[in-house]
């Protein structure tokens, strides 16, 4: 297989669609990077750029070398850091979740890795979900948190939890001192969401679990994007499926009901492709 530094060359020309740019920012003359990208093809036996003048573009060959070398040259960073910092008494790992997950829900999907690494120091930090991918792909993250099944082709993951879905209601709703409801219930009743249909894994989750029950929700989207999900009832007069324990919520003003039957919500760990980790294999194995 080629090496890493001409897979970095390569990645460099297919990403700015250019020799010449390419060059100059891998400090190198276009006809040394032009002779390493030919010997690239001679290795592999394929041609990676169809070129016509001045302009090129990715063969079929080379949009799947571009696919498998964004998360391998990632991985090589990744290693590269480890391995200077494997001499540092006070391991450091950086978690980051999508505003979909509490502090505490991540916390809590982690603990069974804080408790076996004694002298791991954890940093959660929350993300948006386009943020949170590129943070994992770059080694900026050591693992994300968000809710979703899918990873694509440059991501690793598994679902490493289930959270249940409940109610939440303005103090004042007809439905807050009801002991539980179900999704029926909520026919008629605008639903408040952090996302569009499409735009968002949980705002999809949610609405399926609704028309599996008969009914199309209405739906309004919260102004207030990034607060905890229980508060999305005094933002916008609405119910909202939310993570939350049962019960009195936001001082009183929100009130969270328990579903029925059950609604359980996966929450997807995501991570390098092409790496290990023995503080990622204890969480993958809970407690």
């Amino acid at each position: 297989m080629a090496d890493l530094r001409r897979l970095r060359q390569f990645t460099a020309v297919a990403e700015t669609g250019s020799f010449t740019a390419a060059a100059a920012g891998l400090h190198l003359s276009q006809q040394a990077l032009s002779a390493s990208v030919r010997q690239l093809e001679a290795e592999l036996g394929v041609t990676l750029f169809s070129r016509a003048g001045r302009r090129i573009a990715l063969t079929a060959a080379g949009r799947a070398l571009l696919a498998e070398s964004r998360p391998l040259l990632a991985a090589a960073e990744t290693v590269g850091q480890r391995v200077r910092s494997a001499g540092v008494q006070t391991r450091e790992w950086v978690v980051g979740h999508s505003p979909a997950i509490s502090g505490s829900e991540a916390y809590t999907l982690l603990e069974p890795a804080i408790t076996a690494f004694p002298e791991l120091s954890v940093t959660f930090r929350q993300l948006y979900p386009d943020g949170l991918a590129a943070g994992v792909l770059d080694g900026t993250l050591d693992l994300g948190l968000r809710r979703g099944v899918a990873t694509g082709d440059e991501l690793a993951g598994a679902v490493v939890g289930y959270h249940r879905v409940r109610a939440a209601f303005p103090a004042a709703h007809r439905l807050a001192a009801s002991p539980s409801v179900t999704l029926p219930d909520l026919a008629g009743e605008p639903l408040a969401l952090w996302a569009p249909p499409g735009a968002s894994y949980f705002s999809d989750f949610l609405m399926a679990a609704c028309r599996r029950c008969g009914f199309e929700p209405d739906y309004v989207v919260s102004r207030v994007q990034g607060a905890a999900m229980v508060t999305a009832p005094l933002t916008t007069g609405a119910a909202a499926l939310v993570t939350a324990e049962p019960g009195p919520a936001v001082d009183g003003r929100v009130v969270v009901v328990e579903l029925e039957p059950a609604l359980l919500l996966p929450v997807q760990a995501l991570w390098q492709r092409h790496t290990m980790s023995d503080i990622r294999d204890a969480l993958l194995q809970g407690p």
